[in-house]
């Protein structure tokens, strides 16, 4: 549901992070009165636990996910990484109004049997900046909302951003995670990415390990 988030909202789409999780269940309405049919497929062949997107510890898992049901497909993948969907607000939301079931329970799976599967990946990792942020969208620091990411000074957050993940963290965290990444049985495919413009076959010949 998350990429409705990013893809149909506009640059000021972060004035609504105070109230994210009732912004995914509208946005999911709108599709379903807009569109006949919605599939969704997840790519889970890495998976991210942490604050996301840049400072997420990524792990390898090697799975997609298929839904034409994406309230579905996300209780799925999150009761994967451990956790209960229906304590998560903006499946909850969505079950409760009908816009499609995020009950585990209640959800054929089919294919390889993954009612075992628990990456136990937490909740409540915080980099520095991610608890910035909820001190702003739902902290003490609320009252200035308005203040500090609406208004003409906006612009101090995003040199903020910058300054932390682009350099503090990406030098003392994000460079090394990558090069684990490199490591893996992924990494050739990520080395292949920059050199299929000048070789178009390169993507059809380059595979990780075991793959058909």
């Amino acid at each position: 549901m998350k990429n409705a988030f990013g893809g149909l909202l506009h640059r000021n789409r972060h004035w609504t992070h105070g109230v994210i999780h009732e912004t995914l269940v509208d946005l999911l309405m709108i599709q379903k009165e807009i569109h006949t049919g919605i599939f969704a497929v997840m790519d889970g062949t890495w998976a991210g636990d942490g604050p996301g997107p840049r400072c997420m510890e990524t792990h390898v898992k090697n799975y997609y996910l298929a839904s034409a049901d994406q309230v579905a497909i996300d209780a799925v993948a999150a009761k994967m990484m451990g956790f209960d969907p229906l304590s998560i607000k903006f499946i909850r939301l969505a079950h409760e109004m009908g816009l499609g079931c995020g009950d585990p329970r209640n959800i054929e799976v089919v294919g390889e049997d993954i009612s075992q599967v628990n990456w136990h990946f937490q909740a409540q990792r915080n980099t520095f900046a991610s608890r910035g942020q909820k001190l702003i969208y739902w902290g003490p620091l609320k009252p200035l909302e308005k203040l500090l990411l609406q208004s003409p000074i906006v612009g101090w957050s995003y040199v903020a951003s910058i300054a932390y993940h682009d350099v503090y963290w990406w030098a003392f965290k994000g460079r090394n995670r990558v090069k684990e990444a490199m490591r893996t049985e992924w990494g050739p495919v990520f080395q292949s990415y920059a050199r299929q413009e000048r070789d178009p076959a390169l993507a059809r010949r380059v595979q990780p390990a075991g793959a058909d």
